[in-house]
């Protein structure tokens, strides 16, 4: 199993207004981050030859040279501060929330204009135009809710950091992460073969009423194909699908749960009539269909090839605050209306939501792909 290590260079920062409290939730954050790598599992354990690692015959070049043409417009200190090793712990450093401790790599907001275009160029290259258009709408609501706070340099759309790991330009496997509050995403290129989670992606506010960015708007298709997916099932089909009264207090699989354990639960798709049944597979596209068409393309043959293993769970109301999940032995998405941090309200709304993907039983990260790579062409050449 590929592991990851820990840089010894980079110790904790601890400014004065980091009360013991706080240090100690960073030091669980490392603790967790440091623990090997598992993957999100069932209580049966991870499940083994779900990832073969094969050739889809998909262009990849093009995301390649788009790292290259950002890596090439880097100063030799900022490649150096902004590029890791693939087996770095930091890959698993994501968070989303506001604070800095644990960033890593370059900041948005540092970069020049020409460097900024070549970060943004990498992401909208691996990306659809749908899953980058989020990603812009995302960091531009950060900004929103900084004007709303009149905390603009806290909260605001290149408050984000991006790094590179790997080696992009002798063809081994690389990826790269982007990390800040509510978007962190994680893209792993092995061969031909790309993963893109975890992805945590939130907002808060949801709708922008006024500044900058005035109309942009997060998830409504994410809830509104939800609500009638729920809205379309039968009485008794409800009774398996709803698991819990009231919404979790938060995601279940979130930022340093990597090895988190989390049984099926709800609604198997198989159960589902052929009208469901295309609403649930809308729906699993909204998420796999934030990479690029062509990956997208493999990656949902991929998830409905598990259609039948494909679980459907729901807590709050349709038409009111809700949290739904998807879940599968290759796929396992959450959706959550949050409670207030910025609004500082203690109840869910609208006006706030988080949503993860993750990869179940082992290749967050790529890990799967990555191990038997290194089986099938680094441990020969170690061997001989």
């Amino acid at each position: 199993m590929i592991g990851y290590r820990q840089r010894g260079d980079a110790p904790v920062r601890r400014p004065a207004e980091f009360t013991p409290d706080l240090l100690e939730r960073i030091e669980w954050r490392r603790r967790a981050a440091d623990e090997p790598f598992r993957g999100v599992a069932t209580a049966d354990g991870i499940r083994p030859g779900l990832f073969p690692l094969r050739g889809t015959g998909l262009d990849v070049d093009g995301i390649r040279q788009a790292a290259l043409d950002y890596m090439a417009a880097l100063e030799p200190g900022q490649l150096a501060e902004g590029r890791f090793p693939m087996d770095d712990v930091t890959w698993r450093h994501w968070a989303n929330g506001v604070r800095y401790f644990l960033r890593h790599g370059l900041c948005l907001e540092d970069l020049d204009q020409r460097q900024r275009d070549r970060a943004l160029a990498l992401i909208r290259t691996s990306l659809s135009a749908y899953g980058y258009t989020q990603i812009i709408d995302l960091m531009n609501l950060n900004l929103t809710m900084g004007e709303l706070r009149g905390e603009e340099h806290l909260l605001n759309e290149w408050l984000y950091w991006f790094s590179i790991y790997g080696s992009p330009e002798s063809g081994q496997p690389w990826g790269w992460q982007l990390d800040g509050h509510h978007i962190c995403v994680n893209a792993v290129i092995v061969g031909d073969q790309m993963t893109l989670t975890p992805t945590f992606l939130g907002s808060e506010p949801t709708v922008a009423e006024g500044g900058r960015y005035a109309g942009t708007a997060a998830f409504r298709r994410e809830e509104a194909v939800a609500a009638r997916l729920f809205t379309s099932l039968t009485a008794e089909q409800r009774k398996s699908a709803v698991f819990a009264d009231e919404l979790p207090p938060e995601l279940f699989v979130g930022a340093f749960r990597d090895n988190f354990e989390l049984n099926h639960t709800g609604l198997p798709l198989g159960e589902l009539t052929e009208p469901q049944r295309l609403i649930a597979t809308d729906l699993l596209g909204l998420y796999v269909g934030r990479a690029r068409e062509d990956h997208a393309r493999v990656r949902m043959e991929e998830v409905l090839a598990h259609e039948a293993e494909t679980y459907f769970a729901w807590a709050g109301e349709p038409n009111g605050v809700f949290y739904y999940r998807l879940h599968s032995p290759v796929i396992l998405i959450e959706f959550e209306h949050m409670a207030g941090v910025m609004y500082a309200n203690d109840h869910p709304t609208r006006r706030h939501i988080h949503t993860v993907v993750r990869t179940p039983n082992g290749n967050d990260y790529g890990i799967d792909l990555l191990r038997q790579h290194h089986e099938r062409f680094h441990f020969k050449k170690e061997s001989t």
